[in-house]
C-alpha cells in the first residue's frame, strides 16, 4: 500500500480539505503537502494516518 495513494484516495472521495485532514489525523495542517513533496512519514505516523482513515470510513 502507498500511504500518499490512500490519502488521495480518501481525499477525492470526502472532499475534505488537505489542511484540516492533516490536523485531524497527526495534528500536522502541512502534512499531505508534505507527502505530496516527497516526505515519507515514520511508521508511527502513517499508521495514525491509516486508523484515522479507518475511522472515518467507519463513520459513513
Amino acid at each position: 500500500m502507498h500511504l500518499g495513494r490512500e490519502v488521495e484516495r480518501f481525499l477525492r472521495r470526502t472532499g475534505m480539505p488537505v489542511t484540516k485532514f492533516g490536523r485531524l489525523a497527526v495534528n500536522d495542517p502541512r502534512f499531505v503537502l508534505d507527502l505530496r513533496n516527497g516526505r515519507e512519514p515514520r511508521l508511527a505516523t502513517a499508521a495514525k494516518v491509516i486508523d484515522f482513515i479507518a475511522a472515518q470510513d467507519t463513520l459513513r
